[in-house]
Order: structure tokens, then C-alpha cells, then sequence
């Protein structure tokens, strides 16, 4: 016999539907939204029922975006020619929130995996080389996962980049801030030997 009112499981099974939420999670978001106030369920109802009408991807850097091009293909203090290529607009994010990033990006919108059936057409890798093509120089900056699809993909676009007149550039690798190095795994502490830099 199931307890739970029809509606408050339909929500359930929505929520549990979402990357990284469990049934345990989803009944706890539902049981929170029911103790809301039917206004608060309300708003959140209507925020998720226009976030397809409002947002879209921009055309340039394929970021969600309310306007088409992005804030940041947008503005004309950043640098054009400095193209930033990430796997999600998470990643994006991530790098804006350290402030030291002035160029544009890319959003692949994924990795190479063959295993899943996802090649080069099922991501923005096309429309990269395009957008290489007409930039004239400049540099692309490859900042994909050091998993073995992030890695997969950034060898990929690293064999079809270095036929384009552009400088191609990858983020450097290394072992954190603050860990000591004998806590390092072996693949990190190569990385940290391959990306060392000079003194000054």
C-alpha cells in the first residue's frame, strides 16, 4: 500500500530525476516544498516553467543566456581573440568566480566518449573550429577535465587545432596548494613535473 499521496509522489519521482538527487533527497526536497507556503511552491512552479522560454544558448559561446550574444561575448573589455574551451557551463563558472580570466569561451556541451556514441558531432567541437577559423591568430586555451574523456577530448582538439594558425595552450596541472607531495598520486605529480614553469 503506498502511503504517500499520488501528487507528492509524482514529485518525488520528478526530483529523483535530477543528476545526483537520491529517492532519500527527492523525498526530502518534496516533503520541504509541501511545508512551504502554496505561494513559495508557486514561484518556484513558474521560475521552472519559464526557464526554457527565457534562456537559450548563446550562438557565439553556446553559455545559457537570456540575451544572444552572452554578457561575455558581449563586452567589449574582454579579449576576443583568447577562447577559453570548457566541457560545461558549470566550468565556466568556475573560472569567472577566480577573476583572473579576461578572454571569451567555448562550451563543448560534453567530452568524447565513443563508448556512449558521443563523437565530435554531438558536441561543439564544429562550431570551435569554425569560430578558430575566422579568429585569425589568437589563442585557444584548453581548460577540459583531467579524466580520461576530459583528456581524450582535449587530444582531439589539440590534433585538429595545431592545423589552424592559433596558439594553443593548456591549463597547467599540478599538485594542490597546501598538499604535501608525498600525498600526491603518481599521474598528478607527473602532470606538476610536465607543467613546471621557470623561475623568475
Amino acid at each position: 500500500m503506498n502511503v504517500l499521496p499520488p501528487a507528492l509522489a509524482r514529485l518525488i519521482d520528478s526530483l529523483n530525476r535530477l543528476p545526483g538527487i537520491g529517492r532519500k533527497s527527492a523525498t526530502r526536497l518534496a516533503l520541504h516544498i509541501l511545508r512551504r507556503s502554496p505561494s513559495e511552491a508557486r514561484e518556484l512552479a513558474r521560475d521552472l516553467a519559464t526557464l526554457h522560454e527565457q534562456i537559450s544558448l548563446c550562438s557565439n559561446c553556446f553559455v545559457f543566456s537570456e540575451s544572444d550574444p552572452c554578457g561575455i561575448c558581449a563586452d567589449r573589455s574582454r579579449d576576443a581573440r583568447l577562447i577559453c574551451v570548457v566541457e560545461e557551463p558549470a566550468d565556466l563558472l568556475a573560472i569567472e568566480k577566480t577573476s583572473s580570466y579576461r578572454g571569451h569561451y567555448h562550451i563543448l556541451h560534453g567530452v568524447l566518449s565513443p563508448m556512449d556514441g558521443v563523437g565530435p558531432e554531438e558536441i561543439k567541437i564544429g562550431a570551435l573550429l569554425e569560430r578558430v577559423r575566422k579568429l585569425e591568430g589568437g589563442e585557444v586555451l584548453i581548460a577540459t577535465s583531467s579524466t580520461v574523456p576530459g583528456e581524450a577530448t582535449a587530444a582531439y582538439l589539440i590534433s585538429r587545432l595545431k592545423r589552424l594558425p592559433v596558439k594553443v595552450t593548456r591549463l597547467a596541472c599540478g599538485i594542490p596548494m597546501g598538499m604535501d607531495i608525498k600525498y600526491a598520486d603518481e599521474l598528478t605529480l607527473a602532470r606538476a613535473i610536465e607543467a613546471r614553469k621557470e623561475t623568475a
